[in-house]
């Protein structure tokens, strides 16, 4: 893998962030269930990435967000996106192991996103049964992670916004 400067997302990259994702996903991404959850919430400080390239062009962003699923907290993955000039190299997986580690050591317990379970088991993600997004969206996609062995054990209901 090339060479990336790794580091937390800082407010200055939002935009640049925005437009790597208006680049990577379709047009009305926006539109989706998970992005509901996110609106006036800011991404978790110091889980959320950005990876640069020598020149300092971004290279790959990740984003995670708080939420509740029923009465407990849990981060929510996403998007994560890496631009096309980069993709392959491994560093969105790069990007995801890092958020993960670095949630664990902030000290929460669990993690979901919406996803492809091929491409996110590698990482550890599991279906959730019982675990509610938003509709419309399709429960054979929605995945999480435990944290802390054990933190998705008995965790059942709807994800809302996070209120703390």
């Amino acid at each position: 893998m090339q060479q990336f400067r790794i580091r937390p997302e800082e407010p200055g990259d939002w935009w640049e962030v925005e437009a790597l994702y208006d680049l990577c996903f379709a047009p009305g991404r926006e539109a989706l269930s998970s992005y509901r959850l996110r609106d006036d919430v800011p991404p978790v400080a110091g889980l959320s990435m950005v990876a640069r390239d020598g020149e300092g062009i971004l290279a790959g962003a990740i984003r995670f967000w708080p939420v509740h699923v029923g009465n407990l907290d849990a981060l929510l993955l996403g998007p994560v996106a890496v631009h096309p000039t980069h993709q392959g190299e491994g560093l969105g997986g790069y990007l995801i192991r890092e958020g993960i580690s670095a949630g664990r050591k902030k000290g929460w317990q669990r993690v979901m996103l919406v996803g492809d379970a091929p491409y996110y088991s590698r990482f550890g993600f599991k279906r959730l049964s019982g675990v509610e997004m938003p509709p419309p969206t399709n429960p054979e996609r929605v995945l999480g992670l435990e944290l802390t062995p054990g933190s998705w054990d008995g965790v059942r209901g709807a994800v809302s916004r996070w209120s703390k």
